[in-house]
């Protein structure tokens, strides 16, 4: 059985191996490009270990591997476009590489290469891992939706917020842990509990996300922190912090969330002014605590699985490097 170091092994290893080339090159190299950018490979390193966890053929799980992270591509790419970012891991992103229209065709494509590789799984139960990834990638459609809605919205609730991310982030995660455990033919039960940890963990994950942006340490975070205050964006931060603020407070918080910033300056006055609403409603400890309910609630899950805590290895190391916290 691999560990997690030789799962992340093999699939870095994937990607080496296999080309994206293909003619037209003008649809092609982007796509190229896109994937040899590296990342950290998370979904198709879940995907494995769970096919690994149920006693899966590994041979028999790598196209749907290579699929999931062709999908989560495709998702950064017209991600980009649409948020007009100009870097992507260090990187131009593809827009700006070439141009919009070849960020759309390249993205799309994308997609369909995907679906090519998810079709290639050696399985009986093809017609599963279909469903879930279809199902998977309209939810994740569905959230990048929500979540553009909600920078025109003023009445978005943590619930909302939650929903949003749940669909943006976490069901690839448990859909990728879903595929990987199914071609490994585990049963009904397991699955739902592994989708349930994958849930909770992608929650975990992007909670943990908007709190490095306020709280995180530079050089550990690896971008500026405070991006989320400038850019105006509703996370979980700004929204919990209302409901913790009196009203004089959150108002405020309205006031600052609405303002542009031009220069250096008035950006870091701007996160200085939400800072210290946040350090006077307890928004940090609250932050963290809401972490460790969904990390909690992941680890519950996983702990229902029906197999070897040896079993289960690579994904407890994998969530805690993820999330930097212990069991």
């Amino acid at each position: 059985m691999k560990d997690l170091k030789a799962i992340l092994t093999t699939v870095e290893q994937l990607f080496r191996e296999e080309t994206f080339l293909a003619a037209p090159k003008g649809l092609y190299e982007p796509i190229e490009y896109t994937m040899s950018l590296g990342g950290k490979r998370i979904r198709p390193t879940m995907l494995l270990a769970a096919n690994q966890m149920f006693g899966g053929d590994e041979r028999n799980a790598v196209n749907a591997a290579i699929g999931i992270e062709l999908f989560h591509n495709f998702t950064l790419l017209h991600d980009d476009l649409m948020d007009q970012s100009p870097l992507r891991r260090g990187k131009a992103t593809v827009y700006r590489k070439w141009n919009p229209n070849t960020a759309i065709l390249s993205g799309d494509t994308m997609f369909a290469l995907a679906w090519r590789y998810m079709l290639k799984t050696e399985t009986t139960r093809l017609s599963d891992i279909l469903n879930c990834f279809n199902e998977t990638a309209i939810e994740v459609c569905e959230g990048q939706q929500y979540d553009m809605d909600f920078e025109q919205q003023q009445d978005v609730s943590i619930a909302d917020y939650m929903m949003m991310i749940r669909k943006k982030t976490a069901v690839l995660l448990a859909g990728a842990l879903q595929i990987g455990a199914t071609i490994a033919n585990a049963d009904s039960d397991d699955i739902a509990n592994l989708y349930d940890f994958g849930i909770h963990l992608g929650l975990a994950f992007q909670l943990q996300d908007d709190w490095l942006d306020t709280y995180g340490d530079v050089a550990l975070f690896g971008k500026q922190t405070g991006q989320d205050i400038i850019d105006n964006k509703k996370t979980y931060m700004i929204l919990r912090a209302c409901e913790l603020a009196s009203p004089a407070q959150c108002d405020e918080l309205h006031r600052l969330f609405g303002q542009n910033t031009q220069t250096d300056g008035e950006s870091a006055k701007k996160i200085s002014d939400v800072l210290s609403i946040y350090s006077a409603v307890g928004l940090r400890a609250e932050a963290e605590n809401a972490i460790a309910a969904e990390f909690a609630k992941a680890y519950e899950s996983l702990d229902r699985l029906k197999v070897s805590e040896s079993a289960k290895l690579p994904l407890v190391q994998l969530s805690e490097s993820l999330l930097g916290r212990k069991k």
